[in-house]
Order: structure tokens, then sequence, then C-alpha cells
């Protein structure tokens, strides 16, 4: 069996990042996301209020105590969904065994992309470039063989890291982690660890198997395994694609619709790339292309087409003369994509006594 490449991806502090994203009076102060009023709770907050000790969960006024200059703002989730998805489709865009954990992390299995010399380090570097110029939201990231050590990762260098831990390295790295680091391990279990000698994954191995499966039942076995850095368990990719795109969003704006004709090729060999690397190929129902202008303005067309060939250049062509009317307007962002025929039945014609 192939050695499996893991990326664990978390957008930092991710609904105060969107907030200071879009309002840069916040960007310099401490800010929390919820947590107004009496009885408010702060959903998170950025690192400047981290350092005052604001920390998710926390009642707004104990935040306010701790911070008497914290600023805070109220939850807007139909925001962070919006920008959430965006994230989303970035990381699709790389591979389709993406399995989202929420709005803001997920894991991906990289094992079998071949772009980026198919390295897994370099793949999320490309993530974390892609992320920040299309959406501004910065994510860490982690990298390494398993889900468990992938996310351990991820957060061992934020805000802003990249951390990797290649196969040769997880014995030594797995040895000196503390036991508290590992998934499911709260206060309470730790405290019991501790009492048993084990301050670090080292001490585990050495406690062995059997002890802690006798005092833990099933999660001694699984705190056995994370102490020698062993997780099988795969990316789970449990939502079914209705549609498949790409698209970009320009520095500069392309002045005009010969400059948009001009990047349509390049799309269309992204979206070939990323249509064959679908483990099953399900038949198209309509493609489509989308507009946003300079202004944000966004346009969409969608045409029905019932082909199993793959869909070429003249087809998008088409759907961008009829779409782009005024052919001297700005664009800011070009997109192009396929929708999926989701039939949960076959539809073929069944004989009479079958």
């Amino acid at each position: 069996m192939s050695q499996r490449k893991i990326i664990h991806v978390d957008c930092d502090c991710f609904y105060a990042a969107v907030e200071m994203r879009d309002d840069p009076s916040l960007r310099h102060v401490p800010l929390a996301v919820g947590g107004q009023g009496g009885r408010g709770v702060v959903t998170t907050c950025n690192y400047q209020a981290r350092a005052y000790g604001v920390r998710s969960a926390m009642p707004g006024g104990e935040a306010r105590r701790l911070c008497p200059d914290l600023v805070t703002v109220p939850v807007d989730m139909p925001r962070y969904r919006a920008v959430s998805q965006q994230v989303m489709a970035i990381l699709r865009e790389v591979t389709d065994l993406v399995e989202p954990l929420s709005l803001d992390e997920a894991f991906l299995d990289v094992s079998d992309v071949t772009e980026h010399q198919g390295s897994a380090t370099l793949i999320a570097r490309h993530l974390r470039e892609r992320v920040r110029q299309q959406t501004g939201i910065v994510i860490s990231a982690g990298v390494a063989p398993n889900k468990f050590l992938a996310k351990i990762a991820s957060d061992w260098e934020k805000p802003d890291g990249l951390f990797v831990i290649r196969p040769q390295d997880i014995a030594g790295f797995v040895a000196n982690l503390p036991v508290q680091k590992l998934f499911g391990v709260g206060q309470v279990t730790a405290g019991k660890l501790h009492s048993m000698g084990a301050q670090t994954c080292g001490d585990l191995q050495q406690l062995g198997a059997e002890i802690l499966i006798e005092r833990f039942g099933k999660q001694g076995y699984r705190l056995h395994e994370m102490a020698h850095g062993r997780d099988e368990r795969p990316v789970v990719v449990s939502r079914i694609a209705k549609s498949l795109s790409v698209e970009r969003t320009f520095a500069q704006d392309l002045p005009d619709k010969a400059a948009c004709d001009a990047v349509l090729v390049n799309l269309l060999d992204d979206l070939h790339a990323r249509l064959a690397r679908k483990a099953e190929h399900k038949p198209l129902h309509k493609l489509f292309v989308k507009i946003r202008y300079s202004d944000f303005s966004t346009h969409t067309l969608e045409r029905v087409r019932e082909s199993a060939a793959l869909p070429v250049i003249a087809d998008y062509q088409q759907l961008l003369n009829e779409l782009m009317t005024d052919t001297q307007r700005p664009v800011r962002l070009l997109g192009m994509g396929v929708r999926f025929r989701n039939d949960e039945a076959p539809v073929t014609q069944l004989r009479l006594f079958d």
C-alpha cells in the first residue's frame, strides 16, 4: 500500500478574519465576533484579543474585563458561509477527496494528485496562496501521512503556518508530543494519563496497549495507536457533487471581451483536468459561464447540453458571447463549469415483461 498524503487546512480565526477583511478599521484592534450584551458569548476572536486572554466560548462580560478596548461585532453566518464555500471550491480544484469538518477546516487526500510534482507540501503551499489571493483569507496547513498528524501539524505554526511531518519524522515527532495534544484528550483524560506517569506519547508507548485498554476501554486502543503516530481513517467525502467549475479572479481587471476570450482556453484546460480526476464520470446536464464585472455585479448563463463528450472551447465561447453583451466592460472574475445529471436511478427504457 502506497504512503498516503493528507493535508489539513484551517482558516485562522475565520469569522474574525472575514470581518477584518471586509472592514479595514477592525484589522489593528482586539476584535471579538459575538459576545455583545449582558449574556452574549464570544464565538471567535482575533489574535490581538487572544493576547489579552480572550477565548471563544467566553462570556462577553469576562472578555471585556480582560480587554477593556475589545471591539465586538455580531455574528453574520450567511457571509461566513459564502466565504467558506469559496475556500472549499478552491480546495476541490486540487482533489475531489475533500472532507470539510466545519466552515473553516477540512482534510484533503492528495495521494494521487500529480500536479505540483505530486508533492503534498507544494500543493499545500499552492492552496494557501490561492485562498489568500482569491478570498483574502489566511489558512494554516498541516501535511502528514494521516489525518491525526495532519491536524496536529496545521496547528503547529499558527497563525499563517505550514508544517510538514514526513513519514521518517513520525517516530521522533510523537515521542515528545504532549498527551493533551491527542484527539479526544481533554483535561480529565490528560489528568488521568499524567497520574499514570504519561506526559508524552513516548511515555504512552512505554505503558503499552493492554494497560491503556484496561483503563480506558476502546479509547485506550486509540490512544495507543495515536501514541505511535498511526491513524488509518480515510478522508470521507459525503457530498454528492452536483456541479464542477473553475474560476479566476484577476489582480487587474480584464479590459474587454477579447481578453476574456484569451483566458477561456486556460480555464477549459483546468476544467478538463478536474473532470478527468473524478472517480465516477457522471453524465453532463448543463454548461455554464460566470462573470463578475469590475463593479462586483455577477452574472451567470447556463444551457442544457445532453452530450457525453467533453465540452469544447466553442461551447463556452457561445455562452460568453450571449452573456457579455457589452464587450468593453472590464471583468474582475471569469469562470466556467458543468452541472451533472444527478439521477438516483438509471433512466433506461425497461421492457414490459423483464
